[in-house]
Order: C-alpha cells, then sequence, then structure tokens
C-alpha cells in the first residue's frame, strides 16, 4: 500500500487523484501506524517550511526508519525541500537533514530578467542523471509552484533540473529516495508516468 502522509501541508486530494487515474491504491493518513507499515510513503507539501517541519516533528522517526529500511519514498514540492537541512525561510526550524544542503529562495536579481517570484507554472527539465523514476522520461515540461530551491551539498543526487534565470535541481534521487520539485500529478500524461515508475518500484 502506497501511503500520503497527512501532516496538515499538501494537496492530498490531487495526489491521491494521481496515483488512482493510473490504478494504484493509495491512502491518505495521519496514523502513525498506516505510515510506519507502508510499502511506500509519498511526502507532498505546499505552504511554509517551518510550519511544514512543525507539524511533520511527530513522523519524522517514521519517515527516517522507513528511509532506513530502504523503502520507496516520495517527496513533492515541499515534501523535497524538507528533506534537506535547512531553509532560508525559516533558519531556526531545521529540516529532515536526510539529504545536506539548503533551500534557499530565488535571488529577486531575476525580477529584473523578467521573471516572477514565484515561479508558477510550466518549465522544462534537462535530465542530468539517471533516476528510475525517470524512466520513459526526457525533457519534458512538468507544473511548478514555489520561490525556493534546494541547494544540496552532494551534486550526484541531482537527477534533473529547470532553468529559470539559474539552474534549479528538479528531480533529486538517491537509491531508494525520489523527490520532485514540480508536481507530477498536475503535469500531463509525463507526471503521471513519474508515479507508475514510482509504483513499479514497491517490491511485489
Amino acid at each position: 500500500m502506497i501511503t500520503i502522509i497527512d501532516y496538515g501541508s499538501g494537496n492530498l486530494k490531487s495526489i491521491k487523484n494521481g496515483f488512482k487515474k493510473i490504478n494504484a491504491d493509495a491512502i491518505v493518513s495521519s496514523s502513525l501506524k498506516d505510515i510506519n507499515d507502508a510499502e511506500a510513503l509519498v511526502l507532498p507539501g505546499v505552504g511554509a517550511f517551518g510550519t511544514a517541519m512543525e507539524n511533520l516533528n511527530k513522523y519524522k522517526d517514521s519517515i527516517i526508519n522507513h528511509v532506513d529500511l530502504n523503502k520507496p519514498f516520495l517527496g513533492i514540492c515541499l515534501g523535497l525541500q524538507v528533506l534537506f537541512t535547512s531553509s532560508d525561510e525559516t533558519p531556526d526550524i531545521p529540516g529532515l537533514d536526510i539529504f545536506n544542503g539548503e533551500v534557499l529562495h530565488f535571488p529577486d536579481s531575476l525580477k529584473l530578467q523578467g521573471l516572477k517570484i514565484p515561479q508558477m507554472g510550466w518549465n522544462q527539465l534537462e535530465i542530468r542523471n539517471k533516476c528510475p523514476i525517470l524512466d520513459g522520461i526526457d525533457n519534458e515540461f512538468m507544473y511548478f509552484g514555489h520561490s525556493y530551491y534546494v541547494n544540496p551539498d552532494d551534486k550526484n543526487i541531482i537527477a534533473a533540473t529547470i532553468n529559470y534565470g539559474i539552474d534549479v535541481p528538479a528531480v533529486i534521487c538517491r537509491e531508494n529516495i525520489f523527490a520532485t520539485q514540480f508536481h507530477p500529478e498536475k503535469s500531463g500524461e509525463k507526471g503521471l508516468q513519474i508515479l507508475k515508475n514510482f509504483v513499479k518500484l514497491i517490491p511485489r
């Protein structure tokens, strides 16, 4: 079973509908038992880093244990950003620290290039490294909505980027941990292909 973590921050209905469209069973739950028993975890998210981390505090050990057990994990949007050490948005509130690195605000200089902050809309992936959830995905357009971006210490975990005045990591990939800055469930057929690829990684 795929469990989508309900921690009070996320497009829960849209990501559940995304899995429904590909005929994959997924539940939305805030239950520690459901999260601990999950074959795969999905961590969506919209909103502020600090609030998300305060709400995630009770689930932190379960998430880290899931990852340590080598079970598939997918973070989406803010669910990607909280995997890192810290964020400019709330420097005093640490992230899950699964990946070393920081979350940075888009520089104001982007406005001089005619780019809006937040980035809202479609942008084109540039595939950098092989990643199982990107099987069958080329330089596709995906749907983004964010003002912050991740800056990993280990650049090798960046599987795809986009250009938004600067190079922005769009897909993070390491072993059983996957995360997208964009919303695959809102990114058409190719976005749904990413969800299909994730489902294929769940042991049967």
